[in-house]
């Protein structure tokens, strides 16, 4: 039989870098044995769904890259077959009728926790007779209705975890249908699943409690057992649970700090799985092709934002300055700097080499465009400081030099004679020529080689720059 598993996100909040996680694994899983990936919106949660979370959902997973087969299908549509397989289960005597309210239910747990032990419920309404329920049923009492939970062995074989192990006598009889005739999370996820045909279910090891009450749904409905694979926890650098302490976890968010969809993908198919070897980038046929449910780590993955950072640049470095032209220009815009007219290719050669994201890049590229947006950090200021006069001097040397070149001799080569030729005549070392340059057009002390840096940055631009931080405030007046 064709695999078939499904990503099934709940459209409550934004799609969380866990969630995408899983949705990657069932990715290459259908990728890698040739089967089918069907999207299901869990929306039965009618106060907290929204069809703007619905959509950040949808864009996030065309972001990166992870398309569906089948879907989306929308939980909330199948709300009568939820029922059906509820009320058959009622009728074969696997399920009851639960008149409890909720202030009786209150009492049961404040009891059990006064007493300090963990509530259970007591299972009262499975003692009723039929008599009894239908005289309560006719006089129009609400209720719930309630799981029998069989007293036998409810394991499997997790293709992760191995061997997973519980007893239904330790289980409470669960409620699968609400007195508004809605499933619960446990009935409708079942009736899915067995609806569309699963075969394999991938998903958080947070699922692992839920998995026993899904399997007795399973033998209760005579269907056999999917594949259960539950998948490691993310933990932060610190080691607890990922959460908003540990800074962004919406995969929104990290489009929007300039991370490639390329590199998150790499970066979470790497969260849990192993492609064998010390491998970290890994292009996408071979995560495809290495797949396996086995390769899955029992461990938790830690979440290393730096290492993110890390691959991004190395994707950035890879890739050509065609393929980040449009990125680039989008936060350009945003940066409100103009580039009309402007091949930023050359550019963004220049600069990707030291960039680790898309933001980082566009504001070297702006730069670059309009060198009067640098400001020295502080490696800049301190060359500034050390050097003193020199630093000013030093650069008005530099205009002077430079300006005897023309337009159509601004180029990599020519300027890089001009300079060398200077410090020859001056008597000066090299990097004093050029570092004062470097930190006047970008703020910075590394970048790429400074006559490559002039010939990007034009003529122009660069004079004007120059002469700016000659200034006698950017260092005391004196010769060099």
């Amino acid at each position: 039989m064709v695999p078939r598993v499904r990503f099934a996100p709940s459209p409550t909040g934004f799609l969380h870098v866990g969630g995408a996680r899983t949705a990657l694994f069932n990715w290459l899983y259908a990728r890698h044995t040739g089967g089918v990936l069907v999207l299901r919106i869990e929306d039965t949660d009618r106060e907290r769904s929204t069809e703007t979370h619905t959509q950040v959902i949808l864009d996030g997973l065309g972001w990166l890259g992870i398309s569906c087969d089948e879907g989306p299908f929308f939980q909330g549509a199948y709300g009568d077959r939820h029922r059906d397989d509820a009320e058959r289960l009622l009728k074969e005597g696997k399920a009851y009728r639960c008149f409890c309210t909720r202030e009786e239910l209150d009492s049961q747990r404040a009891r059990a926790e006064a007493g300090g032990q963990a509530f259970r419920y007591d299972g009262r309404c499975a003692r009723l007779t039929a008599d009894e329920v239908a005289g309560r049923t006719a006089a129009g009492e609400p209720s719930t209705i309630r799981f029998r939970v069989p007293d036998e062995e409810l394991a499997w074989d997790d293709a992760v975890h191995g061997r997973i192990t519980f007893q239904g006598r330790d289980l409470d009889d669960f409620v699968i249908l609400r007195s508004d005739d809605t499933a619960i999370y446990n009935m409708a996820v079942v009736s899915d699943d067995i609806a569309m045909d699963i075969t394999h279910v991938i998903r958080g090891d947070d699922h692992i409690s839920n998995t026993p009450k899904q399997i007795a749904l399973y033998r209760a409905l005579g269907r056999p057992l999917p594949v259960f694979a539950h998948v490691p926890m993310i933990l932060g650098t610190d080691g607890k649970k990922l959460s908003k302490r540990h800074g962004a976890t919406a995969v929104g968010d990290y489009q929007e700090q300039g991370i490639l969809p390329l590199a998150m993908r790499n970066f979470l198919a790497l969260l849990g799985w192993s492609p064998g070897g010390d491998r970290e980038i890994v292009p996408e046929d071979e995560m495809i092709r290495l797949f396996t449910l086995e390769g899955i780590q029992k461990k938790a993955a830690v979440f290393d934002p730096a290492k993110l950072e890390w691959m991004n640049g190395e994707y950035i470095s890879a890739l050509p300055a065609e393929e980040l032209l449009e990125p680039v220009r989008r936060r350009l815009g945003q940066l409100g700097v103009g580039h009309e007219g402007r091949d930023l290719r050359p550019i963004i050669d220049a600069v990707k080499s030291r960039s680790r994201t898309i933001l980082e890049m566009a504001e070297r590229v702006a730069v670059r465009l309009d060198p009067s947006r640098s400001t020295p950090d502080a490696k800049g200021e301190a060359l500034i400081k050390k050097m003193g006069a020199a630093f000013g001097a030093n650069l008005r040397l530099v205009v002077q030099a430079l300006g005897a070149l023309s337009p159509d001799g601004w180029q990599a080569e020519p300027i890089l004679g001009t300079l060398k030729a200077l410090a020859e005549a001056r008597g000066l070392k090299l990097g004093d020529v050029m570092q004062p340059v470097r930190v006047a057009l970008t703020g910075s002390t590394v970048s790429e080689p400074v006559n490559e840096l002039l010939a990007v940055v034009g003529r122009p631009r660069s004079l004007a720059r120059l002469e700016e931080m000659a200034a006698p405030s950017h260092g005391e007046s004196g010769a060099a």
